[in-house]
């Protein structure tokens, strides 16, 4: 599944692939433009078919 994201340093859109089968998951993952660490919480419904992806700045 992929997921819009505007990066919190830079403002930059990307798109990212996020894997809804493992449930809700917080990791990090670098913008593809500037190259600085994005901490990501996906969040999956129980029915596993929706997923809410929030994220901040790492120095937050």
């Amino acid at each position: 599944m992929l997921k819009h994201v505007d990066c919190p340093y830079c403002g930059e859109p990307f798109e990212t692939s996020v894997d809804v089968s493992g449930g809700d998951q917080h990791y990090i993952e670098d913008c593809p433009v500037c190259c600085r660490p994005i901490e990501c919480h996906l969040a999956v419904a129980v029915d596993g078919e929706q997923a809410t992806l929030t994220t901040r700045r790492d120095d937050d």
